[in-house]
């Protein structure tokens, strides 16, 4: 259904109408959440719907009868590590394979509802920055919606990713530095043209597609996970999924338990593993960040605050990893599981296994997630 309002994450105070573009709060510039009043959503109209993301629409941004601009993202498979479980010395750890959306990777989710949303709202054209896999994703929803598309990227992203978004129609702008770099650029060029900018909590609702990622773990479990290891650039699926938890429990789905969230990064870029164990409530940018994980080269952001906040709500827990564990552990997947693994994913099972090493005690059952398909990655 449509948003009853939008709602400032940092002071609730601050709402605002959901019937206009929307970027971030014009008082203190925090990131907006959509909020939505005497919602319905019955588990057996849900159950009887097809396989994707809107079979949920009751709670996500769109009118009954509006058609979503999607290709079928949602609906991915929760896999057990048939294999693994006795290295591992547990019985219930799964992996949320989202390298099966369209584009291959999580980021179909939310671009699916953003472009949905702006283009209901009147955007005549999109823009955003990306370290690759949001970039193809919102060239092909741009595709899909016919709007243009402009994308700003570092120069070092791999050239599939690059050609990804170029195949799907969009205009790509190489940038000296990291995707923050990509992204003040990104407002300037919004600012000056008009495009609407669907930058990673600049706009409040690609955090509604990724939402959906909570949704389906409760109908595959039949309950909330125990625990959620998720690897974090940006932080909008850490965030999403936490909200989607209090709507749910709203709706009556589930009770007040809640999963404990455990936030993976690599070293060489960690902002949110650094804030988390000094205990602040903020993080700092990572200077000259580092890593072959693509996805985690996310030097600082908006979301942070929300990320650690879901963090600490849940008693959970920040840990990075090394490039090359992550890349050994991306390779057992492959081999061990046959799951499409990409490096990010491969950081989820490597922390995991430092957690318990380390003697951390994990409830059940454990979702580790894979966000995207190790396809669209350079060949090393």
């Amino acid at each position: 259904m449509l948003p009853n309002r939008l709602e400032c994450s940092r002071d609730a105070g601050h709402e605002f109408s959901a019937t206009a573009p929307a970027t971030v709060c014009p008082h203190d510039g925090a990131p907006l959440l959509v909020r939505y009043r005497g919602t319905d959503m019955r588990r057996d109209a849900v159950a009887a719907r097809p396989w994707t993301m809107w079979r949920y629409r009751e709670m996500l941004p769109v009118d009954p009868g509006e058609q979503p601009v999607s290709l079928g993202e949602g609906g991915t498979p929760l896999l057990p590590l048939a294999n693994m479980m006795s290295d591992l010395h547990r019985a219930d750890i799964y992996v949320k394979d989202e390298s099966q959306n369209p584009t291959g990777s999580f980021k179909a989710r939310g671009m699916s509802v953003a472009v949905t949303v702006a283009k209901r709202l009147g955007a005549r054209s999109l823009v955003a920055p990306s370290a690759g896999n949001a970039g193809g994703a919102l060239a092909a929803y741009g595709a899909r919606a016919q709007l243009p598309v402009r994308v700003y990227v570092p120069r070092d992203t791999p050239a599939i990713l690059i050609e990804e978004m170029r195949g799907y129609g969009a205009s790509v702008v190489l940038v000296e530095g990291l995707i923050d770099e990509a992204g003040r650029l990104a407002a300037q060029y919004a600012q000056e043209n008009g495009a609407f900018n669907v930058a990673t909590f600049r706009e409040p609702y690609r955090v509604e597609g990724k939402k959906t990622m909570g949704y389906e773990l409760v109908e595959q479990l039949g309950r909330v996970p125990g625990t959620i290891v998720y690897p974090t650039g940006g932080g909008t699926g850490l965030v999403a999924m936490w909200k989607a938890f209090d709507e749910l429990q709203g709706l009556g789905w589930i009770d007040a338990s809640r999963p404990v969230m455990v936030c993976v990064q690599a070293e060489g870029c960690a902002p949110i593993v650094r804030a988390f164990q000094r205990g602040d409530v903020s993080a700092q940018r990572v200077e000259n960040g580092t890593t072959r994980m693509w996805g985690l080269r996310v030097p600082g952001g908006i979301g942070d605050r929300l990320s650690l906040s879901a963090l600490r709500e849940s008693h959970g827990h920040a840990i990075a990893v090394s490039d090359e564990v992550a890349e050994a552990a991306m390779r057992e997947l492959h081999e061990c599981e046959g799951i499409d693994a990409t490096e990010e994913g491969g950081a989820t099972l490597a922390a995991l296994r430092s957690l318990v090493a380390s003697g951390v005690e994990l409830p059940s059952p454990i979702v580790l997630f894979n966000t995207a398909t190790s396809f669209k990655y350079a060949p090393r």
